[in-house]
Protein backbone atom coordinates (compact mmCIF):
# COMPACT_ATOMS: atom_id res chain seq x y z
CA UNK A 1 0.00 0.00 0.00
CA UNK A 2 1.30 3.38 -0.67
CA UNK A 3 2.17 6.15 1.62
CA UNK A 4 -0.66 8.11 0.16
CA UNK A 5 -3.15 5.42 0.44
CA UNK A 6 -2.29 5.13 4.01
CA UNK A 7 -3.04 8.38 4.70
CA UNK A 8 -6.09 8.27 3.25
CA UNK A 9 -6.88 5.60 4.89
CA UNK A 10 -5.72 6.97 8.36
CA UNK A 11 -8.11 9.89 7.89
CA UNK A 12 -11.10 7.64 6.80
CA UNK A 13 -10.74 5.54 10.17
CA UNK A 14 -10.72 9.35 11.63
CA UNK A 15 -13.76 10.42 9.83
CA UNK A 16 -15.59 7.16 11.04
CA UNK A 17 -14.59 7.60 14.57
CA UNK A 18 -16.18 10.86 14.29
CA UNK A 19 -19.60 9.54 13.62
CA UNK A 20 -19.30 7.23 16.37
CA UNK A 21 -18.69 9.66 18.85
CA UNK A 22 -21.36 11.86 17.28
CA UNK A 23 -23.73 8.76 18.06
CA UNK A 24 -22.63 8.16 20.93
CA UNK A 25 -22.64 11.74 22.46
CA UNK A 26 -25.36 12.77 20.73
CA UNK A 27 -23.91 15.74 18.30
CA UNK A 28 -25.77 15.78 15.18
CA UNK A 29 -23.51 18.15 13.56
CA UNK A 30 -20.66 15.49 14.19
CA UNK A 31 -22.73 12.76 12.64
CA UNK A 32 -23.51 15.12 9.37
CA UNK A 33 -20.24 16.39 8.71
CA UNK A 34 -18.23 13.42 9.32
CA UNK A 35 -20.72 11.02 7.64
CA UNK A 36 -20.77 12.94 4.34
CA UNK A 37 -17.30 13.73 4.56
CA UNK A 38 -16.41 9.52 4.92
CA UNK A 39 -19.30 9.14 2.11
CA UNK A 40 -16.99 11.63 0.05
CA UNK A 41 -13.85 10.05 0.23
CA UNK A 42 -14.99 6.68 -1.23
CA UNK A 43 -16.24 7.77 -3.85
CA UNK A 44 -13.05 7.39 -5.79
CA UNK A 45 -13.59 3.13 -4.65
CA UNK A 46 -17.12 3.39 -6.06
CA UNK A 47 -15.42 4.79 -9.37
CA UNK A 48 -13.32 1.97 -9.34
CA UNK A 49 -15.37 -0.82 -8.97
CA UNK A 50 -18.83 0.52 -10.51
CA UNK A 51 -16.05 2.10 -13.92
CA UNK A 52 -12.98 0.01 -13.51
CA UNK A 53 -11.32 3.52 -12.95
CA UNK A 54 -8.38 4.14 -10.53
CA UNK A 55 -7.89 7.55 -9.36
CA UNK A 56 -4.09 8.26 -9.26
CA UNK A 57 -3.77 8.13 -5.39
CA UNK A 58 -2.52 11.43 -5.03
CA UNK A 59 -5.89 12.94 -6.28
CA UNK A 60 -7.67 10.32 -3.69
CA UNK A 61 -5.24 11.83 -0.91
CA UNK A 62 -6.55 15.45 -2.26
CA UNK A 63 -10.12 14.53 -1.97
CA UNK A 64 -9.70 13.22 1.38
CA UNK A 65 -7.66 15.69 3.30
CA UNK A 66 -10.03 18.68 1.91
CA UNK A 67 -13.23 16.88 3.24
CA UNK A 68 -11.62 15.55 6.35
CA UNK A 69 -9.96 19.29 7.13
CA UNK A 70 -13.58 20.56 6.67
CA UNK A 71 -14.64 18.39 9.31
CA UNK A 72 -12.45 18.92 12.09
CA UNK A 73 -12.96 22.75 11.52
CA UNK A 74 -16.77 21.90 11.96
CA UNK A 75 -16.01 20.12 15.08
CA UNK A 76 -14.53 23.48 16.62
CA UNK A 77 -11.08 23.85 14.73
CA UNK A 78 -12.95 26.74 12.89
CA UNK A 79 -13.54 28.98 16.09
CA UNK A 80 -10.12 27.50 17.93
CA UNK A 81 -8.16 28.96 15.09
CA UNK A 82 -9.17 31.43 12.65
CA UNK A 83 -6.87 30.54 9.31
CA UNK A 84 -8.23 27.27 9.68
CA UNK A 85 -10.94 28.20 7.28
CA UNK A 86 -8.75 29.89 5.19
CA UNK A 87 -6.94 26.87 4.32
CA UNK A 88 -10.34 24.48 3.83
CA UNK A 89 -11.48 27.24 1.17
CA UNK A 90 -8.21 27.23 -0.67
CA UNK A 91 -8.21 23.63 -0.40
CA UNK A 92 -11.72 22.79 -1.45
CA UNK A 93 -11.51 25.50 -4.28
CA UNK A 94 -8.48 23.82 -5.50
CA UNK A 95 -10.72 20.80 -5.99
CA UNK A 96 -13.52 22.60 -7.30
CA UNK A 97 -10.75 23.91 -9.71
CA UNK A 98 -8.93 20.31 -10.44
CA UNK A 99 -12.77 18.75 -11.26
CA UNK A 100 -13.12 21.73 -13.36
CA UNK A 101 -10.25 21.61 -15.82
CA UNK A 102 -10.22 17.86 -16.06
CA UNK A 103 -13.98 18.07 -17.14
CA UNK A 104 -12.83 21.06 -19.86
CA UNK A 105 -9.89 18.76 -20.81
CA UNK A 106 -11.75 15.88 -21.38
CA UNK A 107 -14.21 17.52 -23.93
CA UNK A 108 -11.11 19.37 -25.47
CA UNK A 109 -9.27 16.01 -26.10
CA UNK A 110 -12.53 13.92 -26.92
CA UNK A 111 -13.94 16.62 -29.68
CA UNK A 112 -11.53 17.27 -32.30
CA UNK A 113 -13.99 20.51 -33.28
CA UNK A 114 -13.61 22.11 -29.39
CA UNK A 115 -10.24 23.45 -28.60
CA UNK A 116 -9.64 25.13 -24.86
CA UNK A 117 -6.54 27.30 -25.43
CA UNK A 118 -4.45 27.58 -22.96
CA UNK A 119 -4.29 31.11 -21.72
CA UNK A 120 -8.45 30.82 -21.44
CA UNK A 121 -8.00 28.23 -18.98
CA UNK A 122 -7.18 30.81 -16.12
CA UNK A 123 -10.00 32.46 -16.89
CA UNK A 124 -12.09 29.48 -17.13
CA UNK A 125 -10.82 27.75 -13.73
CA UNK A 126 -11.91 31.00 -11.92
CA UNK A 127 -15.11 31.51 -13.37
CA UNK A 128 -16.19 27.71 -12.10
CA UNK A 129 -14.26 28.37 -8.82
CA UNK A 130 -15.99 31.63 -8.16
CA UNK A 131 -19.40 30.39 -9.41
CA UNK A 132 -18.91 27.41 -6.73
CA UNK A 133 -17.90 30.01 -4.07
CA UNK A 134 -21.22 31.73 -4.35
CA UNK A 135 -23.60 29.30 -4.88
CA UNK A 136 -21.72 28.03 -1.37
CA UNK A 137 -22.12 30.96 0.29
CA UNK A 138 -25.32 31.41 -0.89
CA UNK A 139 -26.10 27.50 0.32
CA UNK A 140 -24.71 28.79 3.84
CA UNK A 141 -27.21 31.91 3.96
CA UNK A 142 -29.35 29.49 3.14
CA UNK A 143 -29.10 27.35 6.27
CA UNK A 144 -28.53 30.21 8.32
CA UNK A 145 -32.05 31.34 7.81
CA UNK A 146 -33.45 27.75 8.29
CA UNK A 147 -31.75 27.48 11.85
CA UNK A 148 -33.04 30.85 12.75
CA UNK A 149 -36.49 29.55 12.06
CA UNK A 150 -36.15 26.47 13.52
CA UNK A 151 -33.79 26.94 15.95
CA UNK A 152 -31.94 23.72 14.43
CA UNK A 153 -27.47 23.33 14.56
CA UNK A 154 -26.92 23.43 10.94
CA UNK A 155 -23.53 21.52 9.95
CA UNK A 156 -22.69 24.98 8.27
CA UNK A 157 -22.80 28.82 9.20
CA UNK A 158 -21.88 31.99 7.72
CA UNK A 159 -20.53 34.52 10.22
CA UNK A 160 -20.89 38.15 8.49
CA UNK A 161 -19.76 39.36 5.28
CA UNK A 162 -16.38 39.80 6.19
CA UNK A 163 -15.91 35.59 6.24
CA UNK A 164 -17.88 35.71 2.90
CA UNK A 165 -15.18 37.85 1.64
CA UNK A 166 -12.11 36.21 2.81
CA UNK A 167 -13.80 32.70 1.59
CA UNK A 168 -13.93 34.14 -1.98
CA UNK A 169 -10.08 35.31 -1.67
CA UNK A 170 -9.16 32.02 -0.85
CA UNK A 171 -11.31 30.43 -3.42
CA UNK A 172 -9.26 32.29 -5.96
CA UNK A 173 -6.28 31.43 -4.54
CA UNK A 174 -7.40 27.75 -4.73
CA UNK A 175 -8.07 28.49 -7.80
CA UNK A 176 -4.50 29.90 -8.87
CA UNK A 177 -2.62 27.67 -7.06
CA UNK A 178 -4.40 24.87 -9.89
CA UNK A 179 -3.59 26.71 -12.82
CA UNK A 180 -0.44 27.52 -12.13
CA UNK A 181 0.76 23.81 -11.02
CA UNK A 182 -2.15 21.59 -11.49
CA UNK A 183 -2.56 21.18 -14.95
CA UNK A 184 0.52 19.06 -15.69
CA UNK A 185 -0.74 16.36 -12.76
CA UNK A 186 -4.20 16.41 -14.35
CA UNK A 187 -3.91 15.79 -18.02
CA UNK A 188 -3.10 12.26 -17.27
CA UNK A 189 -6.48 12.08 -15.43
CA UNK A 190 -7.77 13.84 -18.20
CA UNK A 191 -6.74 11.58 -20.71
CA UNK A 192 -7.53 8.27 -19.01
CA UNK A 193 -10.89 9.31 -18.74
CA UNK A 194 -11.34 10.16 -22.27
CA UNK A 195 -9.69 6.57 -23.10
CA UNK A 196 -12.41 5.48 -20.63
CA UNK A 197 -15.04 7.56 -23.15
CA UNK A 198 -13.51 6.36 -26.82
CA UNK A 199 -13.18 2.89 -25.80
CA UNK A 200 -15.55 0.44 -25.65
CA UNK A 201 -15.96 -2.21 -22.81
CA UNK A 202 -15.14 -5.25 -23.25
Amino acid sequence: MSTQRRLTVVMQVLLFAIVVYGLLAGQPKAITNGGIGLGVTLLPAIVRRNYQFSLDPWLGLWITTAVFLHTLGSAGLYVQFSWWDSVTHALSASLVAGVGYTAARVIDLHNEEIHIPTQFVFVYLFIVVLAFGVIWELFEFALDLISAETGLTMPLAQHGLDDTVIDMLYNSLGALLVALFGQVHLTGVAESLRDRLVTPES
